[in-house]
């Protein structure tokens, strides 16, 4: 009705369908029975239609349809809707595992092996919009509860920017696992989005993973989740991990900024990739902190001198010699570490990234002193070495919530 016909479907107070719509015409006859009764009559067909396929759907539970999906080529890569959807139950299958018991487990076995078994209905053949929808439907009349129809009908979601994510947990893990799915296989097999092109929605499907595991403050590192879903697809694909990865991020990067925060902000933070997306936004907003901080340029810029140093050195490491601490500079620096660190790292663990950078910016004083007054290039090759490692324990410290160079002017 509202794409073919450009109707107004209405719905009652509740916000439920009723069985009128809204008809906009360009002349204003007399009598417009004729005008309703035209329309009426395009509307009734199709409604009827969609009856008869409703009816002879539920003749088949969805159980039944699922080896029928074995028959339905979905890449010629990667097999068939059959094959696919064993990836999905066994990628779900690992997240499941990792949130929730054996019930839980359970659940979304059963919400992913049946997800897909809608596309082989009457009704997705004619109406392909309603996929998902559908199953769910059709899971509640075979008896399978809210629970799992609400899973099935939620895991395409969110479907487009703004949509709203998955109602329940099971839903949520399905959905996961569909998205990881496409994103591993298709990346798997070289098959990128280039420019504007993008048959697949790979883009979509990112922002996806992304809003789930941060919006739900999932306990799911990235990576682990990309690397657990490889094996799933056999000798099928190559291991494209790292390039998914960095796509997400990229994807994840361009969302912060259309959300209000700055290029160099959002640098900073997605620099080390952190793992568990939820705590991105608490990342962020302890680095805006930290840059209001008057002691901020000042480190800002001390770390990014200390990265090129470190760069220059190749492999250090942060071990520090108390015996080979010879300017007053260096022994107040190694002091404040000693310090400072401790709380910074407990404030850290704890979540708390505002806290734990605003503790590291009492080490402005003690880091300018030690570049005006010790050369860590020293000839001595114990004394340079034991310098690197006292800037590596420092450069270890401060970045932990951030990057901070990336803030440097």
């Amino acid at each position: 009705m509202k794409a073919n016909q450009k109707y107004f479907p209405l719905l009652d107070a509740a916000g439920k369908l009723t069985n009128k719509f809204l008809v906009v015409s360009n002349i204003s006859p007399a009598d417009a029975s004729a005008v309703i009764g035209g329309n009426e009559r395009v509307v009734r067909p199709r409604l009827a239609d969609a009856k008869f396929f409703f009816d002879q759907d539920r003749k088949k539970t969805l159980e039944s349809r699922v080896e029928g999906l074995g028959k339905v080529v979905y890449h010629n890569k990667l097999g068939t809707q059959g094959e696919r959807v064993e990836r999905v139950r066994a990628i779900a299958k690992g997240i499941a595992q990792q949130l929730g018991d054996a019930k839980l487990v359970a659940a979304v076995d059963t919400a992913a092996r049946l997800a897909k078994t809608d596309l082989l209905t009457d009704m997705v053949g004619e109406f392909p919009e309603l996929q998902g929808i559908m199953g769910g439907y059709y899971a509640r009349h075979d008896g399978l509860g809210d629970e799992i129809a609400n899973a099935i009908e939620d895991h395409y979601k969110p479907r487009f920017a703004g949509d709203e994510l998955p109602r329940n947990t099971v839903g949520l893990v399905v959905a996961l696992a569909d998205k990881l799915e496409t994103l591993v296989g298709m990346f798997g097999i070289g098959n990128l989005p280039t420019g504007d092109k993008d048959p697949f929605a790979l883009r979509r499907h990112a922002l996806g993973v992304i809003r789930m595991l941060a919006e739900k403050n999932l306990a799911l590192d990235l990576s682990a989740l990309l690397m657990a879903a490889v094996p799933a697809f056999g000798d099928k694909i190559t291991d494209a991990t790292p390039a998914l990865a960095d796509f997400i991020y990229d994807r994840l990067a361009g969302s912060l900024r259309e959300q209000g925060y700055s290029a160099q902000e959002v640098d900073a933070v997605l620099a080390l990739q952190p793992q568990r997306l939820g705590d991105v936004a608490q990342r962020l907003a302890a680095v805006r902190a930290f840059a209001a901080l008057p002691e901020a340029a000042a480190l800002a810029a001390a770390n990014k001198r200390i990265s090129n140093i470190l760069k220059k050195a190749g492999d250090v490491d942060a071990h520090v010699s108390e015996v080979l601490l010879k300017e007053v500079a260096e022994k107040n620096l190694y002091a404040a570490l000693k310090d400072v660190v401790p709380k910074a790292n407990q404030q850290f663990e704890a979540g708390d990234y505002t806290a734990s950078l605003k503790t590291l910016a009492a080490l402005r004083a003690p880091v300018d002193a030690f570049f005006d007054g010790v050369m860590v290039n020293a000839e001595e090759m114990d004394l340079r070495l034991n310098r690197q490692g006292l800037l590596k324990t420092l450069h270890d410290a401060m970045n932990r919530v951030a990057d901070l160079s990336r803030l440097a002017s």
